[in-house]
């Protein structure tokens, strides 16, 4: 399966060009998928470079290229720095990561991500795990669903949402998704399209744990990269692009000193490249619609 089918590589140029990639280097790919930008580092590295890629999606494996400097981990990328470690691996040059759901996973109508199917309301990127967004919608309470909904989808009636859901669920199926759409269709707001997309990105967060994952990766890019190593990370929604950001600026989460009397410097860790996300070409959006919430922060390991 090519790419060009599997996923297209958003910002390719932009990451490649941002990262600097030294010929005999060692790279981290956090999103392998359709192996877009693997396949573009690969032709940067000479015979001694490597790169090592991640991705829990087992459907992944099918877009890999014949290259003995590649090293395939089929994990999430939190597990990085134990996995790095089993290649013999402490260190690295430079890792990127592809926050977005690949273009498959959306076609592939019985993964459950798209509202553009009717399957079971899935949402898994590893299917070895076993909460669904079924499960979730069908045992989380009000609150639970509350706080989700508005913090990672940013629904506007996200209480409503969850009010509706608590009401409906045991009298109505909420198992396929167009059983799910059904039971919201009295409540939606505005464009039904966009509605059900930010809906279903909130149950895809969760489902996944995206944030705790995000906040783990970024945690271990200081002590992983090489001095004047480059991390850049593509985001697709202001919440995650957020904790990017802010953890980019030092390499450390900003805290506030609860104690005056002993203030405690830290020492930056990682100064930001891009001071402004780096946005994809008005062509490239043209080409691959997938594109236009794409945001690419560059941060670099300071000597």
């Amino acid at each position: 399966m090519s790419d060009q089918v599997y996923h297209v590589p958003v910002l390719l140029n932009e990451v490649i060009d941002a990262l600097q990639v030294k010929k005999d280097g060692v790279y981290v790919d956090c999103t392998f998928g359709g192996g877009g930008h693997a396949r573009a580092l690969l032709a940067k590295l000479g015979p001694k470079g490597k790169l090592i890629a991640f991705d829990q999606d087992e459907a992944t494996k099918k877009n890999l290229p014949e290259d003995e400097r590649l090293i395939f981990v089929s994990h999430n990328f939190r597990h990085l720095q134990r996995f790095l470690k089993l290649e013999g691996f402490t260190t690295v040059d430079g890792m990127m990561a592809d926050l977005g759901v690949s273009s498959h996973q959306f076609d592939e109508a019985e993964r459950g991500f798209s509202t553009r199917f009717d399957a079971d309301l899935d949402m898994r990127m590893d299917q070895r795990q076993s909460l669904t967004a079924f499960d979730i919608v069908q045992n989380y309470t009000e609150k639970q669903l509350h706080k989700l909904l508005e913090q990672y989808g940013e629904v506007t009636n996200a209480k409503t949402v969850a009010k509706t859901i608590v009401q409906v669920r045991h009298n109505q199926s909420l198992k396929t998704i167009n059983g799910f759409k059904n039971a919201l269709r009295e409540i939606v707001k505005g464009n039904p399209k966009k509605y059900f997309a930010q809906v279903f990105q909130a149950l895809r967060i969760e489902v996944n744990d995206e944030i705790s994952v995000l906040k783990e990766l970024l945690e271990q890019i200081p002590p992983l990269l090489n001095p004047g190593g480059r991390a850049a990370i593509i985001t697709f929604h202001s919440l995650e692009d957020r904790w990017v950001k802010n953890f980019f600026k030092h390499g450390y989460w900003p805290t506030t000193d609860t104690n005056p009397f002993t203030p405690t410097e830290k020492k930056d860790l990682l100064k930001m490249i891009t001071k402004k996300p780096v946005l994809p070409t008005a062509t490239e959006m043209k080409k691959n619609a997938r594109a236009r919430s794409a945001k690419l922060r560059v941060a670099e390991k300071i000597e």
